[in-house]
């Protein structure tokens, strides 16, 4: 077993919880769909975290062929998965065994750590290329990671339910894009 094969393992775990919480989380909405007022963003950015969590599995395959790992890069490393669970569980609202449940109300109540763990992350890929590969990205991807990050501010900042109507479709473009154009292969 190489270094990356035995690295990959705990990231996988931390990525595979982070699409159970996305996927045990939907099912727990449509369970309780009849006392769900449901709120559009909740569900797309919910189907755009599962998307990330995949996307970084994908993306993780590049770095098997790093053949000198420290601690501070698997560090960095690690962090990007942990960085995208919290996504999920800032993002999957919670759902009460009765009573009515407003995806808006629990949308707002998180928003701000939400777009905070997307900065966050960006933050982080860029400090892991640093750390893994002693360079940043190549522009297309840095130029992608600056509209991430700026989109992840705008969720942190606002509290408007039109921003985010917005937000959140906008955050699956630029998805769709950065995957079909950096990593539709496998590499």
């Amino acid at each position: 077993m190489s270094q990356f094969d035995y690295l990959a393992v705990l990231v996988s775990i931390v990525l595979g919880l982070g699409i159970a919480n996305v996927l045990t989380g939907f099912a727990a909405i449509v369970r309780a769909r009849a006392r769900v007022t449901s709120f559009l963003p909740t569900y797309i950015q919910m189907a755009n975290v599962f998307v990330i969590h995949i996307q970084m599995w994908w993306a993780m395959f590049g770095l098997r062929e790093l053949r000198h790992w420290t601690f501070p890069v698997f560090l960095a490393v690690i962090l990007q998965p942990v960085l995208v669970f919290l996504m999920s569980a800032f993002i999957v609202p919670e759902i009460a065994p009765e009573g009515r449940i407003d995806l808006k109300e629990q949308y707002f109540r998180e928003h701000a750590w939400f777009g905070a763990a997307i900065f966050a992350t960006v933050a982080d890929s860029l400090l892991r290329n640093l750390l893994a590969a002693g360079h940043l990205q190549d522009v297309p991807e840095l130029v992608a990671l600056g509209v991430f990050a700026l989109l992840g501010v705008i969720g942190f900042a606002s509290r408007s339910a039109r921003v985010h109507m917005v937000l959140a479709p906008t955050v699956s473009l630029m998805l769709a894009a950065y995957v079909g154009t950096l990593f539709f292969t496998l590499q």
